[in-house]
């Protein structure tokens, strides 16, 4: 399979998206919970959300936030590597 500028740009978007969903889905969890103002420090610094969102059951909110965010890292390297031939 080749490259293409088209599908890597569909796959960034869905992984941004995919990020950016349970990020404000970790910050609502919080903000649910007892402690707004560690919501709004996490909406504001987002490696907080998965951190504070772990110990509190939202495991699989954290792991859906750090996965996104790994393929959207990958995808954006990749993107670059390959389109500077």
């Amino acid at each position: 399979m080749r490259y293409s500028d088209g599908r890597m740009g569909i796959v960034l978007a869905v992984a941004l998206a995919v990020f950016f969903g349970a990020h404000l889905s970790l910050v609502f969890g919080l903000a649910k919970g007892d402690s707004w103002k560690r919501a709004l420090a996490a909406f504001v610094v987002p490696p907080l959300a998965p951190w504070w969102g772990w110990p509190r059951g939202m495991r699989s909110r954290a792991i859906t936030w750090l996965v996104a965010l790994v393929v959207y890292a990958a995808g954006t390297i990749l993107g670059v590597v390959l389109s500077g031939r």
